[in-house]
């Protein structure tokens, strides 16, 4: 499908239809919701306050112009009520606690907010009335990393070293759980609710802050016309820019949608798997792109597991959804360093003209 026609389809199937996001603060989950926006659909979100003013949340005017409900994804009953009396066509669950590093210095709550958090939404969505297509973010870590050269499968077995990883891995148990448990395929013209799972992860983009992802460092070290420090130089990850996970979410939902029973499974996304870079190249790839810059290398002393060694496969995606990766590594660290370089006054302006370019987009 080209991506021409999957623009069109986004628009049919999304405008006018009520889509709960949980996560819609964070980085993803802002650049998922103003999407939606675009597309007409009516947005509720649900997640913890951003944590800057200048988060994208914020600089997106996501705070005046939906329904926005600053909340804990572990309060049970506040989550199942916003999510009982919004009664949403579309579910996109995407809160979580996303950072690998930090995992180890809070892994009770990562695991709290990650498995039971997720168990707490699909609990919610047990009491809707009517159907519901719940589409579930998890990550491309759940898989127990040998640190081989061949690409995960969706059928490959789950683990995870650090507490984000099996959190993350327990996430996708609890979803697999529910899914038998009560939203089976079998009987789902009883309960109506379709489930499915995607995996993602290493995405860049304009807006992302956080402490210790690679794109946020890699900036602020330039703005100060520091040198990037890099832990990790030879890992390999697979790089892609935040509206193709996004572009296959929402795909996927529409799918899901279609055909409930053929659509409740898990899905990659991720880039074609010659397109995967190294942390050292995609640093260098981004000092290109801003135009100055230099690379530090500091000791590791007691350094923290992290992978070195992660490819997905995509097949599924692309023979199942019609969905591809459009823009190649080295254009998705293009129009991320585009983004920053820019002034934080013109962000919704170059947020929506990235969308569109992606989309190649039709008024």
């Amino acid at each position: 499908m080209e991506i021409m026609e999957i623009a069109a389809l986004f628009k049919k199937t999304y405008a006018g239809k009520k889509v709960f996001v949980t996560g819609h603060t964070g980085f993803k989950g802002s650049w998922l919701t103003y999407l939606l926006h675009m597309l007409g659909a009516e947005v509720k979100g649900y997640a913890l306050a951003p944590e800057n003013s200048y988060d994208l949340y914020y600089l997106l005017g996501l705070d005046t112009s939906m329904h926005s409900v600053i909340a804990d994804l572990r309060d049970e009953e506040k989550l199942k009520k916003e999510i009982l009396d919004f009664k949403p066509d579309y579910v996109f669950h995407l809160a979580a606690q996303p950072l690998v590093r930090l995992s180890y210095d809070i892994p009770v709550e990562t695991f709290t907010v990650n498995a039971i958090g997720t168990a707490n939404v699909l609990q919610s969505i047990r009491a809707l009335s009517g159907k519901c297509t719940v589409i579930c973010i998890t990550t491309d870590k759940v898989y127990e990393n040998k640190e081989w050269i061949y690409p995960y499968r969706e059928n490959d077995r789950l683990g995870g070293y650090d507490p984000y990883s099996a959190s993350k891995a327990c996430t996708e148990i609890v979803i697999n759980s529910f899914r038998q448990s009560f939203f089976n395929t079998a009987d789902y013209n009883t309960h109506t609710k379709a489930i499915a799972a995607a995996r993602a992860g290493n995405v860049i983009g304009g807006g992302d802050w956080s402490k210790d992802r690679i794109i946020p460092d890699i900036v602020r070290a330039l703005q100060k016309s520091a040198p990037i420090p890099v832990r990790n130089p030879v890992a390999v990850r697979p790089w892609q820019h935040v509206l193709e996970p996004l572009a296959g979410y929402l795909l996927l939902g529409h799918y899901l949608n279609e055909d409930p029973i053929k659509y409740s499974e898990a899905y990659n996304f991720g880039p074609q798997l010659e397109d995967t870079l190294t942390v050292e190249e995609l640093v260098t790839l981004a000092i290109k792109e801003w135009g100055s810059g230099s690379i530090d290398y500091p000791k590791q002393d007691k350094a923290l597991h992290e992978a070195g060694l992660l490819k997905l496969d995509i097949n599924k995606a692309i023979s199942g959804l019609n969905w591809k990766p459009q823009w190649n590594a080295a254009t998705a660290i293009s129009k991320t360093i585009q983004w920053y370089k820019e002034p934080l006054e013109t962000a919704k302006q170059i947020t929506e003209s990235q969308i569109k370019d992606y989309l190649t987009w039709n008024e």
